[in-house]
């Protein structure tokens, strides 16, 4: 599937709608040619993708394409044999699109918890979130990973910034590699091919070892680490992307394990089970640190409310300020506020990219305020809940899609389902908009305007079934922030039978190749179609 290219981000930061970048007259055509690919390549999978499903199934899996359980038992995440296509250069576009978000929202997110509003972002966060986010907010000036979750129509409109755990590099390098072996195989590619096409493809995982580098560089004077520890609960929900990941890491050069908070131990320096760390690499939330089952958060806590760490270089540094939706709505009024802008020094490349991909977010309170149109409301809460088809509420300070109610899902079974979880009874939209305006947890809610989605025709491999479903899919660019130079990010695409998309909840991965890639199996198709014999 091809998604829409109808906003062109420019190498300087700056961007415009619906024109080509300077310099590429033929920016039309590339278009057009890139939706051709994608088409046809779509169509052969579908005709082919009965002789090659259930191994594409078995090695995503096998590869670290699961989600684990809380007693150890892993479950496939179902992947798709019809892939994502874009052009390098769109991919490489929206990874800057990204990335001037993600500076904009921890630039943004410092300068409110150095101000008067400080406590609206404060409250949303758990002691111990709160507490490591007043000693440390100040020094937090760069992130060494962080993913923006994008719905795509004829340009990408940001939904959310993660920067506490912005998962999936591993999963999207799984997804897309598991896809190249199994039909590179099928069409006849030696293994040498198939393997410049997964370099070709571009890896998550290698952009963000070169950041973990990088960023362990810029605290430890341009020294690199000599062992990385992929720090995260037993049996996390993810266990298996991070051992992929320490597989990658090393082939990379650099020896790595993942650890649990258990296992660390030391004064001066970081150990566990007999090693010595100088890199960890977070894949834990600061609020699990503050239940009681979990051995070994004493010491964790430690090194997170040390920044920076004088024992061990922490990436991502605790930073739940950053992801919190809140700093969103604040980032949605700076794009009409010069004085907000301003007070958060942002650039005019990261307001024009505010303003081009951040759909209107307020804080869900009782009060006057501006509209998605520019007009003025008398109250912000009655006008959410007249409209319900245009928008979405979100838990400011909450993640895996729990408390998101999308208006226009009103009636569904799976909106009954979350109303119910949140508030234990059923409650009409008119009266979910009071209850949320009036919950304090979790810093409250925001409401959103609706980004309009439709669902895509897909094929679903789960075990040796191909399952035909529509689904809404995702787009997710990766950045870091404040590290200098990008490493080669690239996205993730995320497949779901609901317009909330959660991986942990149900999700699927799809895999995301460029044209360029998808273009070289096309050529492989036509080649081994012409050595078929004729029936």
């Amino acid at each position: 599937m091809l998604q829409g290219e109808g906003t062109v981000y420019l190498p300087s930061g700056r961007l415009k709608s619906g024109q080509p970048a300077a310099g590429s007259a033929g920016a039309a055509p590339v278009v057009e040619w890139v939706g051709m690919v994608a088409v046809e390549l779509t169509e052969v999978l579908r005709r082919e993708c009965g002789s090659f499903a259930p191994e594409l199934s078995r090695l995503a899996y096998e590869r670290g394409l699961a989600v684990t359980a809380a007693d150890g038992t892993t479950r496939p995440i179902p992947v798709t044999a019809t892939p994502v296509v874009l052009a390098a250069s769109e991919l490489r576009r929206r990874v800057e699109l990204s990335a001037l978000l993600a500076s904009a929202g921890l630039k943004m997110s410092r300068a409110v918890l150095a101000g008067p509003d400080r406590e609206v972002l404060l409250s949303a966060l758990s002691p111990l979130e709160r507490s490591i986010a007043e000693r440390t907010h100040a020094r937090v000036t760069a992130l060494a990973t962080t993913r923006v979750d994008f719905f795509v129509t004829d340009r990408p409109m940001a939904l959310e910034l993660n920067a506490t755990i912005p998962a999936m590099q591993g999963y999207s390098d799984i997804a897309a590699g598991a896809l190249l072996v199994v039909v590179g195989r099928h069409l006849g590619m030696s293994e040498r091919a198939i393997a410049s096409l997964e370099a070709l493809n571009g890896s998550n995982a290698l952009a963000l070892y070169r950041a973990l580098v990088a960023g362990y560089a810029r605290e430890r004077s341009g020294e690199a680490p000599e062992r990385i520890a992929l720090l995260c609960r037993r049996n996390d929900a993810q266990l298996t992307e991070q051992r992929y990941l320490c597989e990658r890491f090393r082939e990379l050069g650099t020896d790595a394990d993942v650890v649990h908070p258990d296992q660390l131990s030391g004064e001066d320096r970081v150990w566990a089970n007999g090693k010595e760390y100088d890199l960890i690499y977070r894949h834990l939330f600061v609020r699990r640190l503050e239940d009681a089952e979990i051995e070994g958060a004493g010491y964790v806590r430690s090194l997170f409310e040390e920044v920076p760490s004088r024992r061990v270089v922490v990436l991502n540094p605790p930073a739940s300020q950053v992801e919190v939706k809140t700093t969103f709505a604040f980032l949605s009024r700076a794009a009409s506020e010069p004085k907000l802008a301003k007070s958060a020094s942002l650039t005019e490349g990261e307001l024009e990219a505010v303003r081009q991909s951040v759909p209107w977010t307020r804080q869900m309170r009782r009060e006057p305020g501006v509209g998605p149109h520019g007009e003025r409301l008398g109250d912000l809460v009655a006008y959410a809940a007249a409209h319900p088809d245009e928008l979405v509420l979100k838990r400011a300070w909450d993640y895996g899609g729990r408390a998101v109610f999308v208006g226009q899902a009103r009636g569904e079974h799976s909106f009954e389902e979350r109303v119910r979880s949140a508030y234990k009874e059923s409650l009409g939209w008119p009266e979910l908009c009071e209850r949320c305006a009036a919950d304090p947890g979790g810093g409250g809610f925001v409401v959103q305007r609706l980004v309009p989605l439709r669902g895509e025709p897909h094929l679903l491999c789960s075990g040796s079934e191909v399952v035909r479903a529509d689904l809404y899919v995702d787009f997710s660019a990766y950045a870091s922030v404040g590290l200098g130079d990008q490493p080669p990010w690239g996205g993730v695409c995320r497949g779901s039978a609901s317009q909330i998309v959660n991986i942990v909840g149900g999700g699927r991965v799809l895999p995301l190749l460029t044209s360029e890639v998808a273009a070289h199996l096309l050529d492989a198709w036509r080649a081994a179609s012409k050595r078929a014999p004729v029936v």
